[in-house]
């Protein structure tokens, strides 16, 4: 184990290739690992499966056509319901769209962290997310009551993508948010785990901020940290910011007005840190 972890957003997605399976983390517009998005869309990798309760993250690439394949449990930008760059790309057919109850894209990534095969679940039972998908099969119980469940595979992922408040090098992290969302699974699930922070500290500094419902990322779980300041972009990083409403609607306005695109291009691809 690398007593140092630390790295460039560009040299995390160096180690990354075409075709791969990567999971993001945050929730909605809320914590997204977007310096870690940014860095992602300004290399060349393409035919990626993404693995999202999906925001812009999943928007930002679909548009960009780097999806070959969405697992998803929904994709919003919470202030704005439906993600408008997510919904023109699943329109035209632009990925392989995997539709899945949350609960079930939970059930996925925790039998991936727990390196079993499948997890059975009552979720999406008697809904066309079972009997409409290419990826989900249902099972009888083994005992008594033979009840028919949802199989839910592993959802194995090469990478994934989180944003933290504060790390260490080793490769720690505390998340201080209100809700820790799924990205321990995320990390748990994956080969290797990217993790961005604001702030990167000490290792005997790293709980001085840390509440009753804070949550840590242990460092056997990540390959690679970046300190990111305003590394989650325009979503929020509670409670060391708020979302950037402003420039979310922006980007939301990009969809149907080109200028609007370019003004907001400008701004997060050049202008974020």
């Amino acid at each position: 184990m690398r007593p140092d972890k630390r790295m460039t957003p560009e040299e995390a997605v160096a180690e990354l290739e075409d075709g791969m399976t990567i999971g993001i983390g945050g929730w909605g517009s809320r914590r997204k690992p977007m310096r870690l998005v940014r860095a992602l869309l300004e290399s060349t990798l393409s035919e990626l499966t993404v693995v999202s309760y999906g925001g812009p993250d999943v928007g930002l690439l679909a548009r960009a056509q780097r999806i070959k394949r969405l697992l998803y449990g929904f994709v919003s930008l919470d202030s704005i319901p439906l993600e408008p760059h997510f919904r023109q790309a699943r329109q035209r057919g632009a990925f392989e769209a995997v539709e899945m109850d949350e609960g079930m894209l939970w059930w996925g990534l925790y039998a991936a962290a727990l390196k079993l095969p499948f997890l059975p679940t009552r979720a999406g039972l008697g809904s066309d997310v079972v009997t409409r998908s290419s990826l989900l099969k249902t099972v009888r119980s083994p005992y008594a009551d033979c009840e028919e469940l949802v199989a839910v595979p592993a959802i194995k992922l090469d990478a994934a993508f989180i944003h933290v408040h504060r790390a260490d090098a080793a490769g720690n992290g505390m998340i201080l948010g209100p809700d820790p969302y799924f990205d321990r699974l995320f990390a748990q699930a994956a080969k290797h785990t990217y993790m961005s922070c604001e702030q990167l500290v000490e290792t005997e500094s790293l709980f001085d901020e840390a509440t009753y419902q804070s949550e840590s990322i242990a460092r056997l779980h990540v390959h690679g940290v970046i300190e990111a300041p305003k590394g989650a972009g325009f979503t929020e990083c509670l409670p060391d910011y708020a979302r950037d409403e402003a420039l979310q609607s922006l980007y939301a306005q990009g969809a149907k007005d080109d200028e609007a695109w370019a003004e907001f291009e400008r701004r997060f691809m050049q202008e974020a840190p």
